[in-house]
């Protein structure tokens, strides 16, 4: 059979991805599982290897795993104008949706029945939060340095040390524990500037050029699963700038989990509670051109990047300390979401039916939102 033109593969990706960029729920292992029955199975773009040194690939470079999966399969399938089409087709129907969530938010979020909603909301998406640590720390925590790696940046993040000197001081300690030699004296060479990671100056005031810029760092510098981006977003917008509370924080992670598309699309809620329409788009260019970037500078060395002993250890040491920053967050953000029993109760029950059931978390986050409601007019 003769090969698609050019143009009718560029029509496919767009298809394909703008497919899943509206049903795919469930986080970004679900994500990596529709691609895979989407152009392994179905229409054969790539046979499993490749899908799986493409998978690679995106574990080893910073942000979304899944956005940047649908920036590979464009790639590879329709050149340049796939790069671009893949990615935009999966992020632009959770933006929208979000954009129009947090429209609503701003509209009507001040009311009691939204105040109620958003009541039994915040209790699961910690629920969500603990069990995705849980899951991940199982799978990625597997040796003595990644161990050490966690405990330390879950502490040392309450002494206020700055989350990015964190990601990769964790990196280097496990690349220096797994494949170096003169691994402690190397460790004391690096140890000052930590403190340089500590920062007390005071908030800046708004701009559009700093929503961008702190998206843009995020974007650039973010490696483990999406609800990773909490820590970072916590960071910056609630304890850095003092842009965002953290209610306001929770309720953005929210509505990025109860939307399809990638979880990191959160950003533009942040972006519209700050600066309306304009802060959205910023902030949500900023957070994903990051991944176009790498995703285009690395494709050509997929086949060679996890043979390479150093970046494996690297991206083992990285994901340990963004585990170890989700632990810090989750536990800060509980504190202000657990206030009485019934939340507690809620937050108990969503983590059973998600370690137990499996339940679809955008089930539990509507049934959180309807048991808030539920509790308030029980109580009137």
């Amino acid at each position: 059979m003769a090969e698609p033109s050019r143009s009718a593969r560029l029509r496919e990706v767009i298809a394909v991805f703008l497919k899943l960029g509206l049903i795919g729920f469930g986080g970004p292992a679900a994500h990596i599982a529709m691609m895979r029955d989407e152009v392994v199975r179905r229409r054969r773009w790539l046979d499993d290897q490749a899908f799986l040194d493409l998978l690679g690939a995106t574990n080893l470079i910073p942000g979304p795993n899944s956005t940047e999966m649908t920036i590979h399969l464009g790639y590879l399938r329709a050149g340049w104008p796939g790069l671009l089409a893949g990615g935009l087709c999966f992020i632009l129907p959770a933006m929208t949706m979000v954009l129009a969530l947090a429209w609503a938010y701003v509209r009507f979020g001040s009311s009691p029945a939204a105040g109620w909603l958003l009541y039994g909301v915040k209790p699961v998406v910690i629920a969500l939060i603990a069990c995705a640590l849980w899951d991940l720390g199982r799978k990625a925590i597997r040796t003595v340095p990644t161990a050490l790696t966690g405990l330390a940046v879950l502490v040392l993040s309450f002494l206020g040390i700055n989350e990015i000197v964190l990601l990769f001081a964790g990196g280097l300690f496990v690349v220096l524990a797994t494949v170096g030699r003169g691994f402690r004296a190397r460790l004391a060479a690096w140890a000052p500037l930590l403190p340089l990671g500590i920062s007390a100056a005071a908030a800046p005031a708004f701009s559009l050029s700093l929503l961008f810029l702190t998206c843009l760092k995020i974007g650039a510098v973010l490696y483990g699963s999406g609800y990773v981006l909490l820590a970072f977003l916590r960071a910056d917008f609630v304890t850095r700038l003092g842009w965002l509370t953290d209610q306001q924080l929770l309720d953005a992670i929210a509505v990025g989990q109860v939307t399809p598309g990638p979880l990191f699309t959160s950003v533009t809620f942040i972006g519209y509670l700050l600066a309306g329409l304009p802060g959205a788009l910023l902030a949500t260019v900023g957070m994903f051109l990051p991944s176009f970037v790498f995703v285009a500078l690395t494709h050509p060395l997929v086949p060679r990047l996890r043979q390479s002993v150093w970046l494996g250890a690297l991206l083992d040491g990285v994901i340990a300390a963004s585990l170890g920053l989700m632990a810090a967050v989750t536990l800060q953000i509980a504190r202000a979401s657990l206030v009485d029993v019934p939340t507690v109760v809620l937050a108990l029950l969503a983590a059973a039916a998600l370690l137990r059931l499996r339940l679809n978390t955008t089930w539990l986050v509507i049934g959180g939102a309807l048991a808030g409601l539920a509790i308030h007019l029980l109580g009137t």
